[in-house]
């Protein structure tokens, strides 16, 4: 198999900077909802890239679960991987990559912990056995076997038998809120269409970049 011979050429449907919307949020919204009537699997994945201490960067898919103009949330257990690089170093991108689409977008921005009551709201919304799940998974640490993990989430059924679940007190949710956007068009001859929103003095402008 010679990957170079992998090629596809995009369509024409190219992106002009008049059908660019000046707020960047309503943009993404409208890419996002676009997204979703057409049944792309999973629209609001996305992949979050960190770096730890050392400069070293690391990235994993998670899930939108809510964007407004305060910025991009997600969930994670405080004590996860991600969640110490950003306590080092708030500053993350996120890549919503929607290739069926031939789009995607690039944002980047600082992280910052939602409120608690925020964190509970979205909890308490969640089916009862992923409530279970975030009690099981002390995220990242090494385990020694599924079985362990199996065990343990026999335990806290038991355990939250009755009642509702409690919110665990080292998982919840983050706000990345972006001051620069990319929106990505796919373009024939790779003449891709590239428009990039920056944040100053809390004003977004809008420009073009070359592919």
């Amino acid at each position: 198999m010679n990957l170079a011979d992998f090629r596809k050429e995009y369509s024409d449907r190219g992106l002009r900077r008049e059908e660019m919307l000046a707020d960047p949020i309503a943009q993404f919204s409208d890419w996002f909802a676009q997204a979703t009537e057409l049944g792309l699997h999973e629209p609001n994945a996305m992949t979050l890239a960190t770096v730890d201490a050392s400069g070293n960067p690391y990235q994993r898919t998670v899930l939108l679960k809510s964007c407004d103009h305060a910025g991009f949330v997600f969930f994670s257990n405080y004590g996860s991987r991600k969640a110490m690089q950003i306590s080092v170093n708030p500053r993350v991108s996120l890549l919503f990559p929607w290739i069926t689409l031939e789009r995607q977008v690039i944002i980047q921005g600082t992280v910052e912990k939602i409120s608690t009551d925020e964190s509970l709201k979205y909890f308490s919304s969640r089916p009862r056995e992923s409530q279970i799940g975030a009690w099981v998974s002390n995220q990242s640490e090494m385990i020694p076997s599924r079985e362990f993990l199996t065990r343990k989430l026999a335990e806290l059924s038991e355990r939250f038998a009755e009642g509702d679940i409690p919110l665990p007190p080292f998982w919840g949710g983050y706000r990345v809120i972006p001051d620069s956007i990319e929106f990505w068009q796919g373009g024939p001859a790779r003449l891709h269409d590239r428009f990039l929103y920056l944040k100053s003095d809390g004003a977004w402008t809008i420009d073009r970049l070359s592919p």
